[in-house]
């Protein structure tokens, strides 16, 4: 996939790592860790993880202005990593208060706003060179997957730390817990026989005999258990800030570029004016996909809390094994690679070798695995990283095939009908949530109604399809379009229209509790189709700037 693109795609590539780790870490556990640590509600935290996740984007635009103005997009990046480096560091220290935790999130967000949009105008800007600006598309489709590499295995570090730390304090994990702690703390539960019933259990079988006691100490050790999670990702932008700092000086320096021919590149008032209109219209339609898209860390996440099974047979459990899912990551993309066609033998070879290991690594965890197997909810999160691991590839061949017979859609296009994908993952939940009652938190009636995981599994997976469409894409299309005098601020643009979806992620936690949860969904149809029915209306307007 690297073949023909200049080097700077690599350190991109491996840079932005650190980030989609702490980015899917934060996704996966963020909710979860407000509602235990501090008791809130799936609303109130709704609105914080919005409000974060809105930032994180949104100040894009600070960014971007940053690095137009000096023309300084490396360094720029550069104190961007150092700030969000700092914000792990402060999320990792247990004990502290709910303000505290905000102010956490903010230096996240705001390390992430000097970094983010700048180093995707950097990647752009390897592209403006016409030796390999015909490969721009494909090449944020690389760098879209390998941001995602790291995102992999977020998930499954961040449970195993948690699980690993609330049992080095003597319990088992047990999600329900927290919200009834809290409700017996603030003299709300009437009824403890199911918090005495659950206590004993994660105190491994023990009768707990003070509930007040039990209660504080099991908090402190849930709560401090995702501290940790959060140092692993900011040990994760440690690897990225080493990346960067080695090898930033292969990415394009658009300041001394510039001071060399001693000019700065100009387009007349009237191109500007109709690029940044189409890219307006363009921003206008990613708001709402990245508002169905991001429920995945929030309504879909309490959805797999409260509403799917909690363990897994042996062969559905080989999917939530980080390892064993790797094995099969790296089983199929070998497969891919032993009947690419132009593949050398010697390059056929190692991939049958790979093939071979992986389907004997698959079968070793599969004898291995229990004939149930419990797995924490976070765990959905890295079933979207993966699958754009497994995708892109598939996703560049399909548009390399059409481009070879001249039938590739325009950018705008495969944006349009990622809004349509969107819409039919949504679908898929919908019907999986059908006849499923509200869950009630008071109770936390261990028997009450959940369904399989393929509901879940097969909504990331069509998510992702529609991911691919339109976000890498997207991007190829702000960093060809963008004025080269704001190429910094049109990036941040493009990650401001995802603040704006961001900041109304509240509406679905708002309604998680309030509607049926197949109305939840409803909702995020509507809206992906209304999107895409906007965004073929203008559709020529789109194509004629691009």
């Amino acid at each position: 996939m690297f073949k023909g693109h200049p080097k700077g795609l690599y350190v991109a590539f491996f840079a932005n790592m650190g980030e989609r780790f702490g980015f899917y870490t934060m996704m996966g556990i963020l909710v979860f860790y407000l509602t235990s640590k501090f008791g809130l509600t799936e609303s109130n935290a709704g609105i914080i993880y919005s409000v974060f996740y809105g930032l994180i984007y949104g100040l894009a635009l600070v960014g971007g202005i940053i690095a137009d103005k000096t023309r300084n997009y490396k360094g720029t990046i550069y104190i961007g990593l150092i700030t969000m480096l700092g914000g792990y560091i402060l999320m990792t220290i247990p004990g502290f208060g709910l303000i505290f935790t905000l102010v956490a999130l903010f230096v996240i967000a705001f390390g992430n706003g000097l970094f983010k949009g700048n180093l995707q105008a950097v990647v752009g800007q390897l592209y403006d060179d016409p030796k390999y600006s015909h490969l721009r598309d494909s090449a944020f489709s690389v760098f879209y997957m390998g941001i995602n590499i790291g995102a992999l295995f977020a998930p499954s570090a961040a449970a195993g730390i948690i699980n690993w730390f609330i049992k080095s304090q003597g319990f088992i994990r047990n999600n329900d817990l927290p919200a009834l702690i809290h409700k017996f703390q603030d003299g709300a539960l009437a009824d403890t026989t199911n918090l005495q019933t659950l206590a004993n259990e994660v105190s491994g079988g023990i009768q707990v005999t003070d509930l007040g006691v039990f209660c504080t100490e099991y908090l402190s050790a849930y709560g401090t258990g995702f501290n940790y999670a959060f140092g692993a990702a900011g040990a994760m932008m440690i690897v990225s800030f080493i990346i960067y700092t080695l090898f930033k000086r292969i990415l394009p320096d658009v300041k001394k570029a510039e001071e060399e021919k001693g000019q700065v590149v100009e387009m007349s008032k009237s191109e500007t004016k109709q690029r940044m209109t189409a890219l307006f219209l363009v921003f206008g339609v990613v708001i709402f996909f990245w508002m169905a898209f991001h429920q995945n860390g929030l309504t879909m996440s309490f959805f797999a809390r409260d509403y799917t099974i909690t363990e897994v047979g042996p062969g559905t459990y080989l999917v939530f094994n980080i390892w064993s899912l790797l094995s099969i990551v790296i089983g199929l993309l070998a497969l891919g690679t032993l009947f690419k066609k132009g593949s050398s033998p010697q390059g056929r070879l190692i991939s049958g070798i790979l093939v071979v290991g992986a389907i004997a690594a698959v079968y070793y965890f599969y004898n291995n695995n229990a004939t149930s197997n419990p797995f924490a909810p976070e765990l959905f999160q890295h079933f979207n990283p993966t699958m754009i691991v497994l995708l892109t590839p598939v996703i560049i061949g399909l548009f390399a095939y059409l481009n070879k017979h001249k039938k590739e859609p325009s950018a705008p296009r495969k944006i349009g009908f990622g809004m349509i994908l969107a819409a039919f993952g949504f679908v898929i939940l919908l019907i999986g949530s059908l006849g499923l009652d509200p869950f009630d938190v008071m109770q936390a009636d261990p028997d009450h109604a959940r369904v399989g995981t393929g509901w879940l599994i097969g909504t990331y997976f069509t998510l992702t399809i529609a991911e691919l469409f339109l976000s890498p894409m997207g991007i190829s299309f702000v960093s060809k379009v963008s004025p080269p005098k704001y190429q910094g601020l049109m990036q941040g643009g493009w990650l401001g229209a995802t603040a704006l979806g961001n900041q109304m992620l509240w509406v679905g936690s708002y309604l998680y509790n309030r509607v049926a949860i197949w109305q939840v969904w409803a909702i995020f149809i509507i809206l992906s189709l209304i999107a895409a029915a906007f965004i073929f209306s203008v559709m020529k307007k789109l194509e004629k700037v691009s």
